[in-house]
């Protein structure tokens, strides 16, 4: 059977070699050479990210930039964790490519595919057989004195942190048009439905479902105990406002970082661009809810 994703791009953590090794794991160029294989034989043309492998010429893979596997490829199987999925979503966002991931990390919300018999679940999904999601995007600005100084995507979360050693920070916090409150806290969490299961769900927001067209703000160790969270429309604009506190940041997934002056204003909105993941057909949120949070263990 020819398959619907002629094209597939092959992501993952190469350079973990002696780490995997160490703790009686196949390296992590095995494990990516087995599933190029896997896919080779579906009928797909692999291609892997650029640098990424050590001997991949070898094994006749081509080897493409991020941007050429936008424009290039069908489809793009991560082999990895949550981390290595946040960037790779934001990276490709912009060519509309759908990515599936296969769980190499340790919680596995967004790389929903073991990597444990991951040929009988990928092999139906290479012919069409798969549910359709897509996760939207924040774009976060940081303004200091009317001048952008600092832009990134973000899938999970915005956060704003005090430094590591000072006290708490004050935020003036305003949403749309409309002033919420100043805010004492260790920090503040915008998170997108998909970052809700993360530093905010640890926080103590709530869980969103996908389907939400919300952000959840998330005051971390708020000063005054009836400083909640609360649920926001995600077309409206979330403007942070550092009035007081030392070594303050900003950090976009974790994984980009900005450090803040007084009077810088952190502003989010909805980015336009979204994240296509496809699941295995019969996928359930609420299924990957059961299995990763351990719900119903030790029920009669």
């Amino acid at each position: 059977m020819t398959p619907r994703f002629r094209h597939v791009a092959l992501i993952g953590k190469y350079q973990a070699q002696d780490g995997a090794r160490a703790s009686g794991g196949a390296p992590p160029d095995q494990v990516l050479d087995g599933i190029g294989r896997f896919l080779r034989a579906q009928g797909c043309a692999v291609s892997i990210q650029k640098c990424a492998l050590d001997g991949c010429d070898d094994a006749g893979y081509r080897q493409l930039t991020l941007e050429e596997i936008g424009r290039e490829c069908d489809l793009v199987l991560v082999v990895g964790g949550d981390g290595t999925m946040l960037g790779i979503g934001r990276l490709l966002a912009p060519y509309g490519v759908p990515l599936i991931g296969i769980n190499r990390g340790r919680l596995g919300f967004i790389t929903d595919i073991p990597l444990d018999g991951y040929p009988e679940t990928l092999a139906p999904m290479l012919n069409g057989e798969y549910e359709e999601e897509q996760r939207s995007l924040m774009l976060a600005q940081v303004m200091r004195d009317g001048q952008l100084v600092f832009e990134a995507l973000a899938m999970n979360d915005v956060v704003v942190n005090r430094g590591a050693t000072s006290g708490m920070v004050e935020l003036r916090v305003s949403v749309g048009r409309h002033f919420v409150a100043n805010q004492r806290a260790d920090g503040l969490i915008i998170a997108s439905s998909t970052g809700s299961t993360a530093y905010a769900m640890s926080a103590g927001g709530p869980i969103l479902h996908p389907a939400v067209s919300g952000r959840v703000m998330v005051p971390i160790a708020p000063h005054t105990l009836s400083n909640r969270p609360i649920l926001l429309p995600d077309d409206e604009e979330i403007t942070i406002e550092l009035v007081a506190g030392r070594d303050a940041s900003a950090n976009f997934d974790m994984q980009s970082l900005a450090t803040l002056a007084h009077g810088d204003r952190i502003i989010v909105q909805r980015s336009g661009l979204s994240v296509r993941f496809l699941h295995p057909k019969g996928w359930s949120y609420f299924d990957t809810l059961r299995k990763k949070l351990h719900w119903n263990e030790g029920g009669s």
